[in-house]
């Protein structure tokens, strides 16, 4: 009996270390388990971290936008162009005040001027209240409009640039951010600007463009118009129109 219970003693002493070394391995293998999650987790997010950084990273080259004509954007005109249609061309930035006077006086004019062929209408980026504001409001709306044109056309523009200035904010202060020109824009109808607007993709090209405009086409101010070219004093809707019927003699 004595040996009898010796070797049940013995037997379940050696289940008992095997039942450890199976918990242990399973134990070992759940932790394994667990540190590849992290890792892989770690991995996902630090890339996840990188990529969303990419993504928002400011712009620093100059891109060019899309579906401009000499820097300008057209206006898609509806009607039949006439062959002696002057060009009007607009030089602006969308926080000066003085340029939201002139949309608001004579904006609606040149616009449907243009849309019967009448004349050649483009709006000129200018951006150069670069302290008129506390957040840089001038070149990010500026941006914004580039983003509308470059990635939807000029029609997208021009909703855009009509929302800008029904929207202008007074100098001195903070403009709206990115998040409320992103919304400023999907309202008028033009969406999937986000990246674009939060990279502010075209600032360096609106720099450089103002720079060249001020240098070749000695624009030094906003609103500046010119007419087949040439500068022209006319600011109401009746001096435009006699300008214009001047310049398509």
């Amino acid at each position: 009996m004595t040996n009898d219970r010796q070797a049940r003693a013995a037997r379940a002493e050696k289940m008992r270390k095997e039942r450890e070394k199976t918990e242990r391995r399973q134990r070992n293998v759940i932790s394994l388990a667990i540190v590849a999650v992290v890792v892989v987790l770690i991995g996902v997010g630090g890339w996840a971290i990188k990529n969303a950084a990419d993504e928002n990273a400011t712009q620093t080259e100059v891109v060019t936008p899309r579906n401009l004509v000499d820097d300008g954007v057209p206006f898609p005109a509806t009607g039949q162009k006439q062959a002696n249609a002057p060009l009007v061309e607009v030089f602006a930035d969308f926080l000066c005040p003085a340029c939201g006077s002139f949309e608001k006086l004579s904006g609606s004019f040149l616009q449907e001027q243009a849309a019967a062929g009448t004349i050649e209408l483009r709006f000129m980026p200018f951006s150069f209240l670069h302290n008129g504001s506390t957040n840089d409001y001038s070149r990010r709306a500026m941006n914004l409009g580039m983003c509308a044109v470059d990635e939807q056309g000029d029609a997208a523009f021009w909703k855009v640039h009509d929302a800008l200035f029904a929207n202008q904010p007074a100098e001195g202060g903070a403009g709206p951010d990115d998040a409320a020109l992103i919304k400023l824009a999907n309202d008028a109808g033009v969406t999937g600007l986000d990246s674009c607007v939060r990279t502010e993709k075209f600032v360096p090209w609106v720099d450089e463009t103002q720079q060249k405009f001020s240098s070749e086409r000695e624009v030094s101010g906003t609103p500046t118009v010119h007419i087949n070219g040439k500068n022209s004093e006319a600011r109401t809707p009746q001096e435009l129109a006699t300008a214009i019927a001047a310049a398509t003699k």
